[in-house]
């Protein structure tokens, strides 16, 4: 009878001991899958924001916000992902919950600033900065000032913006073609054109540059093209934009050569310039 119960005994105690294993291994594989599964959605979280086509990013952002309503990451991802679908105006509300957000950081507030610009809402994108603590120095940052100090004109401040943001980047040719075309505006032609020769010096395929610095050369009646890397299509719209710089300055004749010379420069029919040559001639 003894034997029988330490028998009985025995069994319970290793079947509790069995059973107290297997919910610790339950246990470790659920958190197991629980961390595959962050490091799944991680890896994915960073595909919708780079490769991903931008408005299925906002799908896939929407759709796993809607388990997980308070986590910033998710917020943020659906802000950046609105913006690349240009989609400003929704963006801009969606940056705003994520600055409410405790877990906010000073960069996300530049980013609700860039979104504002887009949007057209300069007011608000200056307040936005203001608010940022001046401590926060980044290249974004002062390109969003430089931005909204020319809107408003300041050019001095403008300036100290735009030198400011090229110092904090290692690709300047963007930020260095916004202010060559801040030169322009204000006729500073000359400090234009040596902007835009800077832009292109750092980024060779910045077609946007080559265009800007062919109409400073032209508001200064330099009707030539400047000597900067340009394939053929490129060579011939840009004959055009300055063929049309001269016309505006009321050098027809050089208007009407530069255009032909576009015309028959350019690869393929050039429509754009054949109008421009017909409606001069038939004037």
């Amino acid at each position: 009878m003894r034997h029988s119960r330490i028998l009985v005994t025995l069994c319970l105690t290793g079947a509790l001991f069995v059973a107290g294993c297997g919910t610790s291994e339950d246990e470790s594989v659920e958190r197991a899958l629980q961390d595959l599964n962050a490091i799944d959605e991680s890896n994915l979280s960073d595909v919708m924001l780079t490769v991903a086509d931008p408005n299925e990013a906002v799908s896939y952002f929407q759709r796993t916000l809607k388990d997980n309503p308070d986590r910033v990451d998710l917020q943020r991802g659906l802000a950046i992902s609105l913006v690349r679908a240009r989609r400003y105006t929704e963006a801009v509300p969606a940056w705003k919950k994520v600055i409410r957000h405790e877990g906010a950081t000073s960069v996300d507030r530049v980013d609700l600033a860039d979104a504002q610009i887009r949007a057209g809402q300069w007011q608000e994108a200056e307040e936005t900065l203001d608010s940022i603590p001046p401590t926060h120095e980044t290249f974004k940052r002062y390109r969003l000032e430089a931005m909204i100090a020319d809107s408003n004109k300041e050019w001095n401040k403008a300036d100290s913006y735009y030198e400011t943001a090229i110092g904090l980047t290692t690709r300047p040719a963007g930020v260095m073609n916004n202010w060559g075309y801040s030169k322009l505006t204000r006729g500073d032609y000359a400090e234009a054109e040596r902007l835009f020769g800077e832009a292109i010096r750092h980024d060779s395929t910045l077609f946007t540059a080559k265009n800007n610095m062919v109409l400073s050369r032209g508001a200064q009646r330099k009707y030539t093209l400047p000597v900067v890397p340009m394939d053929q299509v490129e060579r011939a719209q840009l004959l055009h934009t300055l063929a049309l710089s001269a016309i505006k300055q009321g050098d027809t004749e050089t208007g009407k050569t530069l255009l032909r010379e576009a015309i028959d420069t350019h690869p393929q029919h050039f429509e754009a310039a054949v109008r421009s040559l017909r409606a001069l001639e038939e004037s």
